[in-house]
């Protein structure tokens, strides 16, 4: 690539990347400004502290991460033990299997959360964190297998042949040997799985009618709603919100990047 191309490629990201920041950066820096019309002075990072107890957000940031972190671990460990079954094992009968879990990633929880109500509901499940982790677990559970599948079919076989040979069990095989390798492609799971649990809207409201297990997303609606005439704290509220998703991207982010654009295990 000539020096003209690499400029010219630099130029381009560059765009593309202020165009991605520009609203992040612009709803951060109107929630440092003042809440009192006649004053415009800037850094009021008291705003945080008046949206964080006006919103309640200690009580849904708690139920958020609760949720987040059943799901995210409960989803990571079934699918990986599933896709290693389909994806290295491969059994009569698994593409029947795999295709189940495809269509559970094809049919949209708008067809399938009103019937989900009433089914939890009789078994006196709603209002509790089980009907809102539960539903959004077997949702990342096909995203999952499917995630994970592909990766250990990529693996290169001699790998796992070299560990069989060694006198390791199907066990060891994976919990020793692969997932170890898998770490990239496992915590992209992780950081998608994230991402949408904690921004999932449709499920929490559906399935705690009374605001008991509202999450962080949901409140940041109804704070909005109540604050529409204060612009500065939404922002300070929807900044609170994001982050964190933002602080966890900015941690894993060498292992995301690494999972999404990481192939086979090449001899």
């Amino acid at each position: 690539m000539s020096r003209n191309e690499r400029l010219i490629s630099l130029v381009i990201l560059c765009l593309f990347a202020i165009s991605s920041l520009y609203p992040i950066i612009s709803v951060f820096i109107r929630s440092l400004d003042s809440t009192v019309a006649t004053d415009h002075s800037w850094g009021h990072f008291d705003n945080y502290a008046t949206a964080w107890d006006q919103g309640n957000f200690s009580h849904y940031m708690k139920n958020s991460v609760m949720i987040a972190v059943f799901v995210v671990l409960t989803a990571l460990i079934l699918s990986v033990m599933t896709g290693y079954v389909l994806g290295v094992v491969r059994p009569k009968g698994g593409n029947i299997i795999f295709f189940i879990f495809l269509a559970g990633m094809m049919v949209p929880s708008e067809a399938l959360v009103i019937p989900l109500f009433f089914d939890l509901n009789s078994l006196g499940l709603t209002d509790t964190i089980w009907a809102v982790a539960l539903p959004q677990t077997a949702q990342s559970l096909a995203f999952g297998t499917f995630w994970m599948r592909a990766y250990f079919r990529n693996v290169n076989p001699s790998v796992i042949d070299a560990a069989r040979m060694d006198g390791a069990s199907e066990w060891q095989v994976l919990w020793k040997v692969l997932i170890p390798m898998g770490m990239p492609a496992i915590i992209t799971q992780v950081m998608i799985t994230f991402m949408w649990t904690w921004n999932d809207f449709l499920i929490p409201l559906v399935m705690s009618p009374n605001g008991d297990f509202r999450t962080a997303p949901m409140s940041l609606a109804f704070f909005s709603t109540a604050h529409t005439s204060s612009a500065v704290l939404m922002a300070a509220a929807a900044v609170l919100v994001a982050a964190p998703m933002i602080i966890l991207y900015i941690f894993l982010q060498k292992y995301f990047i690494a999972g999404m654009t990481e192939g086979a295990v090449k001899e």
